[in-house]
């Protein structure tokens, strides 16, 4: 008995004596540990080595997150795994601060079967403690898997208490020198990046600086640094991380999470991106990016004005704490005024180079001049003008000595110009010529309104008084100074191809008119006639061609062409039937006769320029798209129709009317069928009631007219002569319909019609 109680104290010396040596191994190991993640180690080491099993792992507890992490060492780099402290088998120990010994994992509800999944790790027994110091304070978990022989014991856990009760002092030192020392690298960061932006006032550069500060300081996979666009309401960035360079991102800034915090001045801090509804995934789909978790925070200048917004996304081994956003914010406040200053040293450079490039691509001569009278910049059209050979010859020269002799009088006007003047159609004689220039002379003041010099303009006109004068032999004035404006005054002259828009204007039953008013009435008639019918089309951008009789021919796209040219062709002769109405319904109230017109537009290429013999030439147009145009309006008597327009004009036309097809036909002369359409925007209730009624039943009628369905297209034009008996077109297919059932068309029926007239 005796024997087996000395047996007994001798097991229980060893085995004080082994506990003893082995707490003092993990407190001699981790002495020799320089980082926290060494101490990590050599504690996961000592444990499972130890207690015999098969992997090991210590979770730390992050206060600002309520997450147990641990470390994983990968190259050179290490990566975090981090768990909600609540949350699994560690998450129970931590929070009921309770160690456990769990035989079999995946019996046990506590335990995460997708952490075996995603490792393949086959995890079968678990022991976790949680990580005490002497005081009693827990900041973490020491857990080990899988005992090699056997089962966990008590003997066990207790071991594992006593380890990381002994480790904890070490580790917690560990985790305070790693904190400070993370604290010292901030402030270094600060103070680099404070003595960068004091240096850097180019915007772009400055931007790429911080915005790489940022990713690192955070620990990051992107950074974005927007500021805002006070002109447009916009937050733009050239400068992002995964950003072509040639990309800029703007948007609203009152849009997305970055509006969000812009608008508000407040920090967001999002987790999980996917989940917030401010979150716009389409960035990810445009760019392949895969946001997890974003922190934007606003970057407010001294005022505490909201100039842009930062915004970091990925943290590595989380999301992002209440740490990191207090570091950004401080970063933030510390580049503000770096940025506002890069900023407005960019617009001022931006404003620089506009000037420059202004006055470079400027036509006209501009000189400036200091308070003192001497030059001090010349643009490359001064040198021109003035044909000055460099710049040399003419900066530091005084104004009296450059402008002298018969230009002496500028010279004068410089001496005391005090507001802006302007002297048109004036004389400057350079190397012995003369030439005709507009002046305008201003002073240049200061913010203070106090003088800084005098700036002087100066238009040379010579060519241009030239053109203008030869021009106006043998076309309307008005129309060359157009042309000049326009800068083509050479291809005009010389004859150019083109495409335009051609519009025939008629007077239907002109001779009966004639024969009633006599040759002064009817004079007088079509001089108040044109006059109305010319407004329609100059207002409209159109130029009249000529008069024929009684007739007017006129060119949209030619010789200033527009986006729109046929858009304007109908415009203007939808005007002319609502304002022939005015001037008709004028005439009846003075007991006269009205006066009637049809119109024919077609767009085709034309051929433009001067024609005729060096006694006389007119500018006009040629070709076949000229040609159908005429014999376009001619078919209006045969359909009733006031507006025609040919298919290629419907094509070309962007805005929407009312129109239908009215045939498609094959013109004297001419082999290919052309569509043929009509427009009735000018009927008003009145003139055409239930016009888009009308309108659709027609459309289904010349359907039916075209696929031969005799029957069915003179029910539905029926219709249409139910609601508009003056309906002429419908007539005319009611007409047309019933010689097709008599005479049946020879072979396939094309829906073409010969038009017999020219």
């Amino acid at each position: 008995m005796k024997d087996d109680i000395r047996n007994h104290d001798e097991i229980r010396a060893r085995r004080t004596e082994r506990f003893s040596d082995m707490l003092l191994k993990v407190t001699n190991d981790l002495a020799k540990t320089k980082t926290l993640d060494e101490a990590l180690e050599t504690l996961v080491n000592i444990t499972t080595s130890t207690i015999g099993a098969e992997r090991g792992t210590i979770f730390l507890n992050d206060k600002n997150t309520s997450e147990l992490y641990s470390r994983v060492a990968q190259g050179n780099f290490r990566r975090e795994i981090r768990i909600l402290n609540s949350k699994g088998v560690a998450g129970w120990v931590f929070t009921n601060n309770e160690g456990v010994i769990i035989h079999d994992a995946y019996k046990d509800e506590r335990f995460n079967k997708a952490v075996d999944v995603r490792t393949g790790f086959r995890t079968k027994s678990i022991l976790c403690a949680p990580l005490r110091t002497v005081s009693g304070e827990e900041i973490g978990v020491s857990q080990v898997l899988n005992k090699i022989d056997g089962e966990f014991t008590e003997d066990d856990l207790e071991l594992l208490e006593a380890m990381t009760e002994q480790a904890a002092v070490a580790i917690q030192g560990n985790i305070i020198v790693e904190q400070i020392e993370a604290a010292r690298k901030q402030e270094l960061d600060f103070l680099d990046v404070v003595s960068q932006v004091s240096s850097e006032l180019e915007l772009t550069p400055l931007l790429q600086k911080i915005i790489s500060t940022i990713s690192t300081m955070l620990d990051c996979e992107r950074t974005s640094l927007f500021i805002n666009d006070e002109k447009t309401n916009e937050l733009y960035t050239e400068v992002a991380e995964g950003l072509d360079e040639k990309s800029i991102i703007r948007f609203p800034n009152h849009l997305g999470i970055s509006g969000t915090v812009f608008t508000t001045g407040k920090p967001v801090n999002i987790p999980h991106a996917y989940a917030d509804l401010r979150f716009n995934p389409g960035f990810d789909k445009q760019t392949g990016f895969f946001t997890r978790s974003i922190l934007c925070m606003p970057v407010l200048n001294k005022e505490g004005k909201a100039i842009g917004v930062s915004q970091v996304m990925n943290k590595r081994g989380g999301a992002f704490n209440e740490e990191d956003e207090k570091r950004l914010g401080a970063f933030t406040s510390q580049i503000s005024m770096g940025i506002e200053n890069a900023k407005l040293f960019d617009d001022v450079q931006t404003q620089k180079n506009y000037s420059e490039s202004m006055l470079s691509s400027m036509h006209d001569a501009v000189l400036t001049l200091d308070e003192e009278g001497s030059i001090k910049t010349c643009n490359s059209a001064g040198l021109r003008v003035f044909k000055i050979p460099s710049l040399s010859d003419v900066l530091g020269k005084s104004a009296t000595s450059f402008f002298s002799g018969p230009n002496k009088w500028l010279a004068d006007k410089l001496k005391k110009v005090a507001e802006k003047d302007e002297f048109l159609d004036a004389e400057l004689v350079v190397e012995g010529e003369t030439l005709s220039v507009n002046v305008s002379v201003m002073p240049l003041l200061d913010q203070k309104k106090d003088p800084l010099g005098a700036m002087v303009m100066v238009e040379d006109i010579s060519s241009e008084k030239r053109m203008k004068s030869t021009m106006s032999r043998y076309m309307d004035p008005e129309l060359a100074d157009q042309l000049l404006e326009a800068g083509d005054s050479d291809d005009f002259l010389g004859g150019k191809q083109s495409v335009g828009s051609v519009l025939f204007s008629d007077v239907r039953s002109f001779t009966t008119i004639t024969e009633e008013l006599g040759a002064q009435g009817t004079v007088k008639l079509l001089n108040e006639y044109f006059t109305i019918m010319v407004d329609c089309i100059t207002d409209e951008g159109g130029m009249l061609d000529k008069f024929i009789g009684d007739a007017m021919m006129c060119i949209f796209g030619t010789p200033v062409p527009h986006d729109d040219d046929p858009d304007r062709a109908v415009r203007a002769a939808i005007r002319m039937m609502t304002d022939l109405k005015v001037f008709n319904d004028k005439r009846a109230n003075e007991g006269k006769l009205p006066i009637d017109h049809g119109m024919g537009i077609n767009t085709d290429s034309i051929v433009s320029g001067n024609i005729g013999s060096p006694k006389r030439m007119d500018y006009t147009v040629i070709g076949d798209g000229v040609n159908l145009a005429a014999r376009i309006e001619s078919a209006c008597k045969q359909y009733g129709a006031h507006i025609l327009i040919s298919e290629f004009t419907h094509k070309a036309v962007k805005a929407t009317y009312r129109t239908r097809p009215v045939d498609f036909v094959i013109v004297k002369g001419k082999t290919e069928p052309v569509g043929v359409f009509e427009v009735l925007d000018y009927h008003d209730d009145d003139s055409y009631p239930n016009l888009v009624e009308a309108l659709g039943i027609f459309n289904e009628g010349y359907r039916c007219w075209q696929d031969g369905k005799w029957d069915q297209s003179i029910k539905l034009f029926k219709e249409v002569k139910k609601i508009n008996s003056e309906d002429q077109a419908a007539q005319l297919y009611l007409d047309r319909c019933a010689h097709m059932k008599k005479h049946p068309p020879k072979g396939d029926w094309d829906g073409v019609w010969v038009m017999t007239s020219k």
